[in-house]
């Protein structure tokens, strides 16, 4: 098994990211938010966009999932092999990209995509899917890992306030690649049973790494707990 991939078997990764317009949209904020999950424990970083990239791989040694997210389309996610191409010249280990069927902006196909990559960068490929026959597709395309990371984002896929654990289960059982378990897990015990499911890693971002979210759920809960008046 590759090295890389050897590194994060049974493991967590966690997820820095921020949205645009929120106080902690900053490079350095999200390298020193990689730096605290590291020292917690953190197996691999995932991250966004060449500038956090770039910081976060000159601060750690850890292997670095990377992806660039740009655009107002569908494919959003690494959504050309331009944006893969950066994303592997920032220092990312892994090029993560949108690996459902829908069209790239730029008219390659998924498999046409995943081999440029190989080709041209050495990287490995993580394709980030929503459904069982994207999963399968993806891995037949090439890519090194799949990740659930869509599952309940495209308008096809099933959501819920929880990961899709079934699809992990279905195909970290019939794909020959790892499968990355990733999207909406948000406590440890879901964390676990992705792993008892057959999960290669798992990826969990919001739950560590958005104190705005995790505020607005307590927010909500407290909220709600309060009797009127």
């Amino acid at each position: 098994m590759n090295a890389l991939l050897a590194a994060v078997r049974g493991r967590v990764i966690v997820s820095c990211q921020a949205y645009p317009g929120e106080p902690m949209r900053d490079a350095d904020t999200m390298c020193r938010v990689a730096q605290a999950a590291a020292a917690g424990g953190a197996a691999g970083i995932r991250a966004q966009g060449p500038e956090d990239l770039r910081r976060i791989r000159a601060a750690l040694d850890l292997p670095l999932i990377g992806l660039w997210k740009d655009g107002a389309d569908d494919v959003f996610i690494t959504p050309t092999v331009e944006h893969a191409f950066e994303v592997a010249a920032a220092g990312a280990d892994i090029v993560a990209l949108d690996g459902t069927g829908r069209p790239r902006p730029d008219g390659r196909t998924l498999a046409q995509t995943v081999r440029a990559v190989h080709e041209h960068t050495g990287r490995l490929v993580m394709a980030d899917v929503s459904t069982y026959d994207e999963g399968v597709a993806a891995a037949e395309a090439g890519a090194d890992l799949v990740g659930t990371t869509l599952a309940g984002y495209t308008p096809y896929s099933r959501g819920g306030p929880g990961p899709d654990l079934d699809l992990v289960g279905r195909l970290a059982r019939d794909l020959p690649v790892p499968v990355i378990a990733e999207g909406r897990i948000h406590t440890t015990e879901q964390a676990a049973e992705a792993i008892r499911r057959g999960a290669h890693a798992v990826v969990v971002g919001t739950a560590i790494t958005h104190p705005t979210s995790i505020t607005r759920w307590f927010a909500r809960a407290i909220g709600d707990a309060c009797p009127p008046g």
